[in-house]
């Protein structure tokens, strides 16, 4: 059996660590708001190149949080309208709802899978007042012409960076570059243990550079509280515990090299899967996988797309090779949003993606052997 992602082996690694970490915070007596969680804070700050990280529970509730800051802030206001991509985790736009803001779904680009930032402009109304953008899959969304539009219009950019940290966009002509996490005015962060960078519980964070977005979104998370008994505003409780801020602390040193061996592992993928009207990630892309491009994606998942999916996926299982869909029922089709009255149909590039996209595993401790054998067993599907 080949696991989609093998959380015991990835963790294997680092265990021995993990234990003296675990036994290190447990023996201190302090568990949360202590010195492992601003050490995590600043390194992981460095990492990004921004002035402010702040630990929250989780990827949603970084989101959440940086909404709800803004509303405090007077930056948005209830009913405000925010851009978000349709094709994404629900996640990103349970933010939204959760804060009373209007969430405007836009189409991906069926060959980048990420927000059409093209059709942006169109849907911007005199109530809208960010975009939420999504690297989904691992690969950066952004461009040149999405900051000239943030300028033009005044929007605010938030980042949903849950699933591509060490991913790094730079403008055609650039060297260097930055990292998500640090392009727009705020991002979101999830430590899930599954992510490139994951707890080993549930764990997230806010990156940005506006000291006065930290400072509430500090506070909000804390009970809406600078100081202990003393509430400044109706806050949650969403904060990093210190022996999860301790793990991340130490997988953060190496989170550089995973990220290549996934991008070795999706190299391997792209060119040596041969099936028949199978879609690559790569394949309206060649340079995807060539540097300096190939930065930009840190393959927290490797989604190809195939018009007798749900037939792969079975033969797959059959041959003991797990796979999993990101993601099987668009927001816009969930129970949950119903009555936005969205129906079958409405939103077809993302819905032509739910339909036939299908994850190949993908973790940077799958050996020579599992990925040959993952390949092998994709060419030999006869639909």
């Amino acid at each position: 059996m080949i696991k989609f992602l093998d959380l015991q082996a990835v963790n294997a690694a680092h265990a021995e660590d993990l234990k003296r970490i675990a036994a290190e915070v447990i023996d201190s007596g302090w568990y949360l708001l202590g010195e492992r969680t601003k050490i995590f804070e600043r390194h992981l700050a460095e990492f990004l190149g921004v002035r402010h990280v702040v630990g929250v529970g989780n990827g949603l509730d970084a989101l959440r949080l940086i909404l709800k800051a803004y509303l405090e802030l007077g930056v948005l206001a209830e009913g405000d309208e925010v851009i978000v991509p349709a094709n994404t985790y629900i996640a990103s736009i349970l933010a939204i709802t959760d804060n009373r803001l209007k969430p405007v779904l836009v189409e991906p680009n069926i060959h980048t899978y990420n927000l059409d930032i093209s059709l942006v402009e169109a849907r911007i109304t005199p109530r809208t007042k960010a975009v939420m953008v999504v690297h989904l899959y691992g690969r950066a969304c952004w461009s040149r012409e999405l900051e000239a539009m943030a300028r033009r219009h005044r929007l605010k950019i938030i980042e949903d960076n849950a699933q591509a940290i060490g991913a790094v966009y730079a403008n055609p002509g650039e060297s260097g570059g930055r990292k998500t996490g640090a392009l727009g005015d705020a991002a979101g962060f999830s430590f899930y243990p599954g992510k490139n960078l994951g707890a080993l519980g549930d764990s997230g964070a806010v990156a940005t550079g506006d000291d006065r977005l930290a400072e509430v979104v500090r506070a909000l998370g804390n009970y809406g509280s600078r100081e202990k008994y003393v509430n400044d505003y109706r806050g949650l409780n969403s904060r990093t515990d210190e022996i999860q801020a301790a793990f991340l602390d130490l997988k953060l040193r190496h989170v550089e090299a995973d990220n290549q061996r996934r991008r070795d592992i999706a190299a391997e993928y792209c060119a040596r899967i041969r099936l028949r009207d199978l879609i690559l990630p790569n394949a309206h892309d060649p340079d995807l996988l060539t540097p300096p491009r190939a930065q930009s994606h840190v393959w927290h998942l490797f989604v190809v797309r195939h018009p007798r999916r749900d037939l792969l996926q079975r033969h797959l299982a059959d041959q003991g090779v797990q796979t999993m869909i990101h993601y099987p029922i668009p927001p816009h089709l969930q129970k949950a949003y119903a009555t936005w009255g969205l129906p079958k149909g409405s939103l077809p590039i993302t819905e032509e993606i739910a339909n036939t996209c299908l994850s190949l595993p993908m973790w940077p401790g799958m050996t020579p052997e599992q990925v040959d054998a993952v390949i092998r067993c994709v060419n030999g599907f006869q639909p």
